[in-house]
């Protein structure tokens, strides 16, 4: 895209460039958006550095630069030789990048392709924040820590960091998109013990196989009183969605799948039980909106981030955490079956989930961006 000046703002003085970082997935580009959308309406204008998947990402962002990255993705040496290089790659264009558009703060949403941009930024002397967005910090943000200027922490309490970098760290929470806070408002409406259960099942932004595997499986094992109480909403793989569809119609099951949903916090807030992975920002919506969920951690993480995500929840009394090694059909048919018998306790899980929630993080998030800059 062409580079456009930055805006005036007060007497004839330009308003500061921030430079946003996040890897082309939702979960890193949804907390971004919501911090580029309180930045841009506070006068501050906003650049992204994303790698090829976020190329396409509606971002509210005056200019998107795409930069080079790789993600570890093994312990041999031509692959630590492949990763290496792209991320010498990544780190020559952003350093670039950054010399030609000089922002005042550079901020990184975790993850890989967040590396070379913020090493860049440090190697210039340009200011740095890094969000993380889980309970426990990744790998890549490990990396980083000793050279940012500020850290912001998703979660109160942030696990697996050096005790070096514990007085950089500031909580402001997950940032949500602005539709999930326009869902926060809807109040939950626990269901009653005959009416109709609203079942919404997804399992990130790529979708996940097990959900497709266990839910309608579990789904079999229901009395034919609970089956005919529900409607479910599930996302699955493209290639699951005719297999997912079809074993519903056979149970006489109402049912609508999909391999994405663009309104999913709308879904989320019409749902009485919620079953899904637990990444960052799934917790963070949930809990923004306040809804019961049923959560099953990504397994094998090396960080394990989701299994602290899920822990956080269900600490507060939101969530039922599973590992998937226990995410069973019959497990899930029984939380199922305990929970629809009960509108009380999904009503308290609702609220418990609700009062976990940090709804103001962006704006806590643009407090700590402009206070760097204007160090």
């Amino acid at each position: 895209m062409q580079r456009s000046d930055p805006p005036l703002s007060g007497e004839g003085k330009k308003s500061p460039l921030i430079l946003l970082c996040a890897g082309g997935t939702g979960g890193h580009l949804f907390p971004a958006e919501s911090l580029a959308v309180v930045l841009n309406r506070r006068g501050v204008t906003v650049d992204l550095a994303t790698d090829v998947r976020g190329a396409h990402f509606q971002f509210p962002a005056r200019e998107v630069h795409l930069i080079p990255s790789a993600t570890v993705r093994g312990r041999d040496p031509l692959s630590l030789l492949r990763t290496a290089t792209m991320l010498a790659r990544g780190t020559l264009k952003a350093w670039s990048v950054i010399g030609r558009i000089r922002p005042a703060v550079v901020v990184g949403f975790g993850g890989y392709p967040t590396v070379p941009p913020l090493w860049a930024a440090s190697l210039r002397g340009v200011p740095t924040i890094l969000h993380e967005q889980n309970g426990v910090m990744g790998r890549a943000n490990r990396l980083l820590a000793s050279r940012v200027t500020a850290i912001a922490t998703g979660f109160r309490v942030l696990s697996n960091v050096d005790a070096r970098v514990k007085s950089k760290i500031n909580f402001t929470g997950n940032p949500v998109r602005p539709l999930v806070l326009q869902a926060e408002h809807i109040p939950y409406a626990a269901p009653d013990t005959e009416g109709t259960l609203r079942l919404l099942v997804f399992g990130g932004s790529q979708g996940a196989r097990v959900m497709s595997d266990i839910v309608p499986a579990a789904v079999a094992l229901l009395s034919t009183d609970i089956r005919a109480r529900l409607h479910i909403v599930q996302q699955a793989r493209a290639e699951d969605i005719d297999a997912v569809s079809a074993r519903y119609s056979e149970l006489g099951v109402a049912a609508s799948c999909a391999a994405f949903f663009s309104d999913l916090p709308v879904r989320m807030a019409a749902a009485h039980l919620v079953v899904s992975r637990s990444g960052a920002s799934t917790v963070a919506e949930l809990s923004a909106i306040g809804r019961p969920a049923i959560l099953v951690p990504l397994p094998n993480a090396l960080d394990q981030d989701q299994f602290a995500n899920a822990g956080v929840l269900q600490d507060a009394g939101g969530a039922v955490r599973i590992v998937q090694r226990d995410f069973t059909p019959e497990r899930l048919a029984a939380e199922i079956a305990r929970l629809s018998a009960d509108p009380k306790a999904l009503a308290r899980m609702a609220a418990a989930a609700k009062s976990a929630g940090t709804l103001d993080a962006a704006e806590r998030l643009a407090d700590l961006v402009l206070k760097v800059a204007a160090a």
